[in-house]
């Protein structure tokens, strides 16, 4: 066979797995038992400030926020739904009623909570109702779970602002805190632990990340 065909098709296959690859979804390799345990709750210091937000597949917004300047950290885990200490798998079946949520503590002296949502704006697609590219399901919806009223506002100033940047309605849900419960320990730092392993790692998160200019 021609080479130049023989590429052309290598490539055209490449493109059509690609969906099946990109998807953040429940991860079925052997893992150690301490794994899967729940991630320990964050540690918040003393003039910190927490925010919790709702974009898509965690990993993508953890990969993100751990890396900007005045954060002390970023947890993946779950808000918003009706099940106590839901696993992973409950939350991919979608019927937990939880979101995908990363927490992050801040220091408001070096980075604003207005900052904080600038990011999160720029982290992800907020017109597409409970999906992001391939990963579709209520758990991927996109949510702001205020702690305060005065985070409440600002994240309703916020999204205001954001409107004229988007072609489509913003459908970004804006609610008060609930329990946050974080995930398996296998989740956290999970693109930096992964990103030569898990293919939606190298082809969702990483384009991203470039795209922001922050570390890949």
């Amino acid at each position: 066979m021609n080479p130049t065909v023989m590429k052309r098709r290598f490539f055209l296959a490449l493109l059509m797995a690609l969906p099946l690859l990109a998807s953040c979804e429940p991860q079925k390799t052997a893992m150690s038992s301490n794994a899967k345990d729940p991630a320990p709750a964050p540690k918040v210091p003393e003039g910190a400030e927490t925010a919790t937000l709702g974009a898509g597949c965690f990993w993508c917004i953890e990969a993100a926020y751990r890396q900007l300047d005045g954060v002390y950290s970023a947890t993946s885990g779950y808000m918003g739904g009706h099940v106590k200490n839901p696993t992973y798998d409950q939350i991919c079946d979608g019927d937990s009623g939880h979101a995908e949520v990363v927490q992050i503590v801040f220091d408001p002296k070096k980075i604003s909570y207005e900052k904080v949502l600038a990011w999160f704006w720029d982290l992800h697609d907020p017109t597409t109702l409970n999906r992001q590219g391939n990963d579709v399901g209520e758990q991927y919806r996109s949510v702001i779970f205020y702690h305060t009223e005065a985070q409440k506002k600002t994240a309703e100033a916020s999204k205001a602002a954001a409107a004229p940047n988007f072609k489509s309605p913003i459908v970004t849900q804006i609610v008060a805190a609930t329990e946050f419960y974080p995930a398996e320990n296998y989740h956290q730092n999970y693109y930096n632990e992964n990103k030569s392993k898990n293919p939606y790692c190298r082809f969702v998160i990483e384009p991203k990340l470039k795209k922001l200019k922050l570390d890949h």
